[in-house]
This record gives structure tokens, sequence and C-alpha cells, in this order.
């Protein structure tokens, strides 16, 4: 309960003489204001390890809230914000994630605020003692009375001294013969009313229209950068990149009304592959060494992920994983932006990226592999049990509400999406038991269909003194020859990949060469991006021309230039090449002079000899022919005849030491401006929208 007092002199209350005349002498206005009723904004909870911050919503979605919270409403309310990736349950006060498994947050309507001298930022009351407070500053500033006590329900105080000083004292008990009497703390909090007047950077809101639709795939492990990051985390920080740079490099297009925004999507399959459906992680515990725990478990946790992949049971699993996560996510995507028309696209980060090049490797083109499966026509799940089905689908808290109706696999392939939302079941768990179920279908209808990397004629295996897979005899393109790649819901318009090691896997695969003339079935354009120092990286060009050393494509710096270091760089090696060049000419006036002697003073040349100055020519003219094709050199369809390979700008810190930078570098592209650009220069110009020169 707050209790409310007001007091003229407050010092009787504990409060020392000195701080009174202070705080008297601070802000005191000799003409009251009139009350206005405070602004409210709302704020949501974001709880890691130890810290517990209240962030803001932008203030589209938090007017869209505060529209949708009035007295009288008792239905629930959900309301869609931060580009509808969010729920917010408003009388509930709790956020939800939709496209990903994270736990509800907190939400608050926020109109009073305090911080102490050691906090970095202002934290929000309860919406409770919130109303109390703005209640007594009614009253004050209606009479005009000030010095208001408001007790706390944790024994803090918070008084009004006057419109410009409010602050928070916590009450401290002092033992003096066993009676407590109360005394202030020195350092009281203060306290803010209304988001204006604190220091908080409100985000702008996110453009409603979405032109592209992005997802992305992690590589190994769980973290994805070297602050431990999730997946999850990294993509926000990527799509927040894309939005700046959206503002910078595309500002009139926006304000025209041509440009939105990139919607970007995290898929994980690393939880479902260590989680409790397969039972790898308990079975690799119990064969795990006790010494050095933690190195270990770093490597159960991320290395071990190549091994699984390289093995068809658990492989099958990676790629059932990231294609359902995908398919599922892409519904979602669809029935909450019915508006969209716009095209999708596939981004891969180092493992993630060969198990993309690999699903794209196997996709089909007819009409049968996309086509849906018909509401009257049963559902078809290849799995032993229904619980077995629930757990690999992460769904097994639904068993025994199904259990309960009497359904079994049999009967539930027979369930439509309309059956499975009588029972109760929530949208995404009913979009994961159905994509499932049509993927197996689809799966078995086109199981006697070719699906391949390239036909017999577009790649040539490197000869080897061990027993080769033919590929050409398995049929089945060229990831590996055991696994049922299952087909995706759309055609991917562009693949990235980010810090891939395709190249190389491809080459242990037996792969020597890449048929220029190539494509992915569904996907006409594919970037390889990597950062120069990334051990993991490797090129695709040199599988397809393989005639030329052909150098990758430097990405530019998302400002319009070249890193400093690197025109430092590049002047120093045209004063090296000019001076070759200087004395390459003074060699050759010499010789010229030599040539010039007399004819008689030559010795004869015979006409099949091949003299000094012809065989120079010759190797000249060969040189400079192949620099003159260099432009012209046909890098495969690949990327639509495109440039494949391109190549990130190493930071001037990084090229003093390669080596020490090595790891960051694999980890360097989900904060990277210059490959969010990149990304972004290649969906737009699809869309026949040019960028512009950056406004920084």
């Amino acid at each position: 309960r707050l209790s409310l007092s007001t007091h003229q002199n407050w010092s009787m209350h504990g409060a020392s003489p000195s701080s009174t005349s202070s705080f008297e002498m601070l802000g005191v206005e000799s003409v009251p204001a009139s009350y206005q009723e405070v602004q409210p904004h709302w704020f949501f909870c974001r709880r890691a390890d130890d810290d517990t911050s209240w962030l803001p919503f932008s203030r589209e979605d938090s007017d869209k809230l505060e529209n949708a919270c009035y007295p009288g409403k008792h239905d629930e309310v959900v309301v869609a914000v931060d580009g509808e990736r969010y729920d917010v349950h408003v009388k509930e006060r709790k956020r939800y994630a939709v496209y990903w498994e994270q736990g509800p947050t907190e939400v608050r309507r926020c109109t009073w605020f305090y911080k102490g001298d050691k906090d970095t930022r202002f934290m929000p009351y309860p919406e409770d003692i919130s109303k109390s407070l703005e209640e007594a500053y009614m009253i004050a500033v209606t009479l005009d009375e000030w010095k208001t006590k408001l007790e706390l329900p944790n024994g803090e105080t918070i008084i009004l001294h006057n419109p410009k000083l409010i602050m928070q004292y916590q009450c401290i008990g002092l033992q003096e013969e066993g009676v407590p009497s109360p005394s202030w703390q020195t350092q009281p909090r203060t306290v803010k009313r209304g988001v204006n007047n604190i220091s908080v950077e409100i985000p702008a809101g996110e453009p409603e229209k979405v032109d592209h639709l992005v997802f992305m795939v992690h590589g190994i492990g769980p973290a994805c950068d070297l602050r431990f990051r999730s997946i999850i985390q990294c993509v926000n920080d990527f799509r927040s990149a894309s939005m700046s740079l959206l503002a910078s490099h595309y500002k009139h297009a926006q304000q025209d009304g041509q440009v939105g925004r990139v919607e970007f999507l995290p898929v994980n399959w690393h939880s479902a592959l260590h989680g409790d459906a397969t039972g790898v992680d308990e079975n690799i515990q119990r064969i795990t060494l006790p010494s050095i725990s933690r190195l270990r478990h770093f490597t159960n946790d991320t290395l071990l992920d190549l091994f699984f992949y390289n093995s068809p049971t658990y492989c099958q699993t990676i790629v059932d994983t990231v294609a359902s996560e995908i398919n599922m996510l892409h519904t979602l995507f669809k029935q909450r932006h019915s508006e969209f028309n716009g095209a999708v696209s596939v981004v891969g980060h180092s493992l993630g990226s060969l198990i993309l090049f690999d699903m794209l490797t196997n996709q089909r083109t007819g009409s049968e592999a996309r086509g849906g499966v018909s509401s009257c026509e049963p559902l078809i799940l290849n799995c032993d049990t229904l619980q077995q089905t629930l757990t690999r689908l992460g769904l097994q808290q639904y068993l025994d509400t199904l259990q309960a109706e009497n359904l079994d696999l049999e009967s539930l392939a027979l369930c439509q999406d309309g059956d499975l939302k009588d029972l109760g079941i929530p949208l995404g768990p009913r979009l994961k038991i159905l994509n499932y179920a049509k993927k197996k279908l689809n799966s078995d209808h086109d199981g006697n269909q070719s699906s391949g990397f390239m036909q017999r004629s577009q790649f040539h295996r490197a000869q080897s003194v061990t027993s080769a897979v033919d590929y050409e005899y398995f049929d089945v393109g060229i990831g590996q020859v055991s696994i049922d790649y299952p087909q995706l819901a759309f055609h991917p318009q562009t693949f990235f990949a980010f810090g891939s090691p395709i190249g190389m896997f491809l080459t242990v695969r037996g792969l020597k060469h890449i048929d220029p003339n190539y494509t992915f079935p569904t996907c006409k354009s594919f970037y390889n991006i990597y950062h120069p120092y990334d051990p993991v990286a490797y090129r695709i060009e040199p599988m397809i021309v393989t005639e030329v050393d052909l150098e990758p494509m430097l990405i530019p710096h998302h400002k319009g230039r070249k890193r400093m270091h690197l025109e430092l760089k590049d002047s120093l090696t045209r004063m090296s090449m000019d001076l070759k060049n200087n004395v390459l000419g003074s060699l050759r006036t010499a010789w010229q002079s030599f040539s010039r002697l007399p004819v008689a003073a030559l010795p004869p040349v015979d006409e099949g000899d091949t003299s000094i100055e012809r065989d120079l020519q010759e190797k000249s003219a060969d040189f400079w022919t192949k620099i003159l094709e260099w432009p012209r050199i046909k890098v495969g369809m690949l990327n639509g005849g495109r440039r494949i390979d391109y190549v990130l700008q190493e930071k001037p810190i990084e090229s003093f030491n390669e080596y020490l930078f090595a790891i960051q570098s694999h980890l360097c592209y989900w904060e990277s401006e210059d490959t969010a650009l990149l990304l972004l220069k290649e969906i737009y110009d699809k869309l026949g929208i040019p960028i512009e020169q950056s406004q920084q």
C-alpha cells in the first residue's frame, strides 16, 4: 500500500536542515504551472545474466500499444510490434517472440523513472507506483503544495520537493539500544516524470512495407560471434545495420516510398541436433574424457557439428531441420504479411552455407516439388511412433493433448489445420506438424525423380588413388549419397555465403572442376563473401575458371571509399611499378640501340631459329592478351555470369597481424556494414532501385 501525506516542514521526518535549505533553493517556481497529464511510453524488459534493462518501443509501436490499452476492455488484445516479429498481449503485459523460441518478456506502460548515481540508465517504476506518483504530482501542482511524501511498499520514500526536484530516499534502520531510528541515505535517487525528461534513445520505427525476405542459417555451435551471442541476437544486429544503411544509401528512395525494408529471420538448427530428440549429446558425453573439461565441452558443442554433418544419420537431421524451419518461417511470415509479394533469399554462415549449398544443388524444379498437399489428401509421417514424431519436432508437450483424443500417427495424418486448431494447439506448432508431414509426402512422391548438382557432363572428378564416390552412378547431386534432401517451399532469388568452406568440401569430395554452364536448379544468383584472413573461407571461382589466376572482387567500403591503409598500399605498389617500368624502359632503349647496328655486324640468322626479341615479343603479347581478357572472362552461370568471389577489406589494425585476428575474421560478418550493404545492393538492383551516394 502506498501512503501519501503533505508536510510543509518535511525535515521533521528525518531530513537534515542543511539539505532542506539546499532543496528549497533549487528550481522553485513562484507561480504554479497548470497540470498536464503525463504522456506514457511503453517499454519492455530484457534480462541477461545479472543485468536487467528496460528498453523503449518505437514511438509508432508505443502509440499502438497505448491505443489498445483503454479502460473497460476485458478481452485480451494482441498488438504486433518490432516489425511484427513480436506480439504483445496488452492485458497480460507480456511480449512473445513470433519466429523463434524465446521466453516471454515483461511489458510496462511507463510514466515515471528513477536512477541512482551509479546507474547508467533510468529505470521505470511499476505502473501502480507511477499512478500514485502522478496523483501526488497532480495534487501538488493543482494546490501548489509541495514537499509531498510518498512511502513505497519496500520502505523507501519519494519526496516531491518542487516540480523540478523529486527524489527517492532509502530508509536505513540504525540500531540504538535495540530501537531502530530512521535516517536518510547520503545519495538519494533522482526521479523523473515522463520519457521526454530522461536520456533514452527511442528507436526509429520500421517501415511496414517489406521488400525482400532473407533467411539466415548459422554455422557450427550455438554462438555466432566472439561475445557468444546467439543467432537471434546476431541477426537482430544485422537487421539494424541494414536499416541504417537504407536510411543513408537509399534515402530519397525511402522518402519517395520506393523502398521499405528487408526482413532478416534467423534459422536455428543447432538446438534440434543437440536436443533430447537425437540423444547425441548424452552419447558423446559418456565417451568424453574428464580432463580439460571446458575445452572438451567446447569441442563437443561446436567442432563436432562438422563431423555430424559428415554422418549420414545426423546430416539427415540437420538438413531436415534447416528445411523445415525455413519452410515454417516462410509460411508464418506469409500469413502475417499477406500483402507481401517480394522475393526471398538465403544466407549461410560457415557450415550453414555448405548446408544450403547442398540443399540448393538438390532442389527440383517441377511443379510437383512445390505443390501443396490437397486438403482431402491424408498426411503421411515416416516415423515409428507419435511420441518420436513430436519429440523430433520439439513438440513433445502436446503429446498428452493428442493422446487424450486417441490420436495416433495414422489419424494425425488425416488432420487438417482446423482440426489441430480445435485442439488448442497454437499456430507455430500446427505449422511445424503440417509442414513436416507435407515434406515427407513430397519426398515419397518424388523419390524416383532425379536431383543433381549438375548433369553428368558438367563436372569432373579428380583422379585419386582412393576409391572415390561415383556421383554419376548414384545420381543424387553433390551432397552425401545417402541423404534425402528436402525441398524448399519457394525458389530463392539469391544465395549469400559468409566465410564459406564450400570450395574445400567440394574438392575433398573429389570434384575438380565446376562446369561454367551450371546453375542451381531453383536459385540463379550466388555470392561467396569472405574476409581475407578467415581461416575457414575458400574460393569458388578457381574451380570454374582454371586457366587464369583471377583476383576476387573487392567489396567497397560502405562510406564509399577504400580503407586508407589499402590506398597507401596501392600507392606504394604503383610507385614500385613505375620505378620498374622506368628501369625496363632504359633497358629497352639500350636494346633498340644495339639492334640498330649495321646488318653486316650481326651474325646471320636461320629462318628456323627463334630470336630473343621474337621470344620476348611473343611472351609479351601472350601476357597482355591475358590481361586484356581478364574483364571478359566468364566465371560461369552460378551468379548469372557475374563475379562470385567477393572479399572484404581488412581493417587497419587487422593488417598488423593476420593470425591474431583469424578467429575474429570468421565471425565478423554479422556486424559488417560492408557485407550488409552488398546484400542490399544486390536486392534493390534487381528491383531497379540504384544505390545512392552515402549521406554520412
